[in-house]
């Protein structure tokens, strides 16, 4: 096929235009984008299409830069078409610190083609990636470490990545993604093209120059297709993750809740029961909707937290990049900001404390969502099967063993009690939480029913203590119901 044919097909294909759209065209002046601009201009009458020249002055190769800029103005107006000229100070963007030359002239490249499409009303970003980038990219992407994502290369359409001042609603598409550099080259002879050529791209001290210099010429004395494969490899890459963002997008409604707190927690259980490709996948989606993007989360970080999520034990935590960390409970797990907690739901948790048992005022705020209700019964009163009752959050005790002065409080440092069924044996409350697992962000702040002497005789809604159970010589019970208010 003609680069022509196979534009045009590419375009169909992938859907990268409609029509009535108005496209800004960046152009650099060499034979990429010239070609793509000239290529664009012949389609715009069938697609439908406005097209606008759009060129950037990165001011960091001097008088070649301005040569570049007054080529790209000549040649949009000789062929009739609107074309926007910006420079920028990059070099004084990449003076700050963190900044990497590229990273600044990238990012000085987006924020002009963001705001001059806003003031067009443009929605689409053509821009003159051909086959051999593709390939290039594909083979960085996999020496440096990549999954699917990676491998994919680069798509023929995707958001322009955010970075300041960038809105994020314009779209980068890329008509010239399977066509090859030695097409390209052969259509700008055969249509007298003059295209500029930008002498850094020679320089292999930058690594994709070396990469497209060295690397690649002596991999095609092992294959001679090993460009054409590595662009099959992208697309390949490209429908297998897609499948796989599918499921991970399933999986993460199924398994998933975001907090308002902006965390995600997961059912652990539901999670181990997936393939090791999903519960890879659900974490990296997790850290996208947290942060907005996975840039720092690398390979070890997601096998590290695989392993931990597999194999640790609750309260275990791992550290993620971006100031993230999981947190791992008993039953689920947790992404978040660092020292996050795994919230509990629904349990009552003691905002004030010592707080009486019988200061309905004061008990009302110290446990929001809760009410405390108390009844005083003979045993005769008690119904059949008390003994089992169904009902964690109700309990029955001998009152005149509780004594007076009841309270509730959190726990604190070398808190014992004599489980109910344990012999009177004496046990560690920081034990019996563990035991029964109970989450470790519920456990500082779950209710307690002490006496005068400050002895433990409920841990609400889990055990009575030994010492105040209803006996046969029990004269007077005393009924405790902790209820979930309503409304």
């Amino acid at each position: 096929m003609t680069v022509i044919q196979t534009v045009s097909e590419t375009i169909h294909r992938f859907e990268l235009t409609a029509a009535g759209q108005t496209i800004l065209v960046g152009v650099s002046g060499g034979p990429d984008s010239l070609c793509l601009l000239h290529v664009l201009q012949r389609l715009a009458p069938e697609l439908n299409i406005t097209l606008h020249v759009a060129h950037l002055n990165h001011g960091l190769r001097g008088a070649d830069a301005d040569a570049d800029a007054a080529f790209v103005a000549d040649t949009a107006r000789a062929w009739g078409l609107p074309v926007t000229i910006e420079r920028a100070d990059v070099a004084s963007m990449a003076a700050q610190p963190g900044i990497s030359t590229e990273e600044a002239a990238r990012n000085a490249r987006y924020d002009f083609l963001s705001r001059l499409a806003a003031q067009l009303g443009a929605t689409a970003v053509a821009v003159g990636h051909n086959a051999d980038d593709q390939a290039e990219t594909v083979l960085m992407h996999f020496l440096r470490g990549s999954g699917l994502a990676g491998l994919r290369g680069m798509l023929p359409a995707s958001p322009l990545p955010s970075g300041p001042g960038v809105s994020g609603s314009l779209t980068l598409i890329r008509p010239l993604l399977f066509t090859p550099r030695a097409d390209i080259l052969a259509y700008c002879d055969e249509n007298d093209l003059q295209p500029r050529f930008d002498r850094s791209n020679e320089d292999v001290t930058f690594f994709r120059n070396r990469l497209r210099h060295e690397l690649l010429p002596l991999l095609e004395t092992y294959n001679p297709q090993i460009r054409r494969i590595l662009g099959a490899t992208a697309s390949v890459a490209a429908a297998d993750h897609d499948l796989l963002h599918d499921h991970t997008v399933a999986a993460f409604a199924a398994l998933a809740q975001s907090t308002t707190s902006g965390a995600v927690i997961f059912d652990l259980a539901g999670w181990q029961a997936l393939p090791l490709a999903l519960q890879r996948s659900l974490l990296r989606e997790a850290v996208h909707r947290l942060r907005g993007g996975l840039r720092d989360i690398g390979f070890v970080h997601v096998e590290q937290a695989v392993w931990t999520l597999a194999t640790g034990n609750a309260g275990a935590r791992m550290t993620l990049p971006a100031g993230l960390e999981a947190v791992l409970g008993y039953t689920r797990f947790a992404i978040g900001e660092a020292g996050i907690e795994l919230p509990v739901a629904g349990a009552p948790q003691l905002l004030i404390e010592p707080v009486r048992l019988h200061d309905e005022a004061t008990l009302s705020a110290a446990l929001p969502g809760w009410r405390v209700e108390t009844g005083l019964l003979t045993p005769t009163e008690l119904p059949a099967g008390w003994q089992n009752n169904a009902d964690p959050w109700q309990a029955v005790f001998d009152a005149d063993a509780l004594g007076n002065n009841l309270a509730l409080r959190g726990r604190r440092a070398g808190d014992r009690f004599q489980p109910l069924g344990m012999d009177g044996n004496s046990k560690l409350l920081a034990e019996y939480f563990t035991n029964v697992r109970l989450p470790a962000a519920a456990r500082d702040r779950w209710p307690l029913l002490v006496n005068a002497a400050d002895q433990i005789l409920w841990v609400c809604g889990l055990r009575v203590d030994e010492r105040a159970r209803v006996t046969d010589r029990t004269s007077r019970v005393l009924h405790i119901w902790l209820q979930r208010a309503q409304g």
